[in-house]
């Protein structure tokens, strides 16, 4: 691997757009077909689409079906665009009917939706169907819900910090003294 030099000795390529790493033929020819919607028209629909597409698993993140029922609540006859899976939740009883486009559905979520009436598109179809995405909600799942994303941010014990630390365990003898309670010196 070289480094990708500006033709001209303008310095180094920086700013490289991310290509999808995945090995999946399907994902690639959904980049290829939405990466040409997104030349293509002036959708700015499309080039989010695309741009999703080819983003890491860990930005993108499952959305549940119970989340998916509380954004499509007051959106009736629209189609919800998920650039991710749709997981099944347990805690809801009843789901109404929904028309979903997806990169994947867990079993449970694809039988519920279709139960009720609704439908699981792909996003092949969807292009088809809406070129432009007109009539779609694009929705997303939680990115920073990860337990990492915890530990992120100013360093635990300095004041006003709600940053989880990496501890060995949760005992009374580990990060639980001095700067935790007001017993034990002060508390941050």
């Amino acid at each position: 691997m070289g480094i990708d030099f500006v033709r001209g000795g303008g310095g180094r390529v920086k700013n490289k757009k991310r290509e999808v790493k995945s090995d999946n033929p399907y994902l690639l020819l959904l980049c290829k077909l939405y990466k040409f919607l997104a030349r293509r028209t002036d959708s700015k629909f499309n080039k989010v689409i695309y741009k999703r597409l080819n983003m890491s698993g860990r930005n993108r993140p499952p959305l549940s079906l119970s989340k998916l029922m509380k954004f499509m609540d007051s959106k009736e006859g629209k189609l919800a665009v998920v650039v991710g899976t749709v997981t099944d939740d347990k805690r809801v009883y009843e789901v109404p009917e929904l028309k979903v486009c997806a990169l994947r559905f867990t079993e449970g979520a694809r039988a519920r939706i279709l139960k009720a009436g609704g439908e699981c598109i792909t996003f092949d179809k969807l292009a088809m169907r809406s070129p432009l995405g007109k009539g779609t909600v694009l929705l997303r799942g939680p990115v920073k819900s990860r337990e990492a994303e915890r530990h992120f941010g100013k360093a635990p014990g300095v004041p006003g910090s709600k940053t989880k630390p990496y501890v060995r365990s949760k005992g009374r003898k580990f990060e639980k003294a001095r700067g935790r309670r007001k017993s034990r010196g002060f508390k941050t």
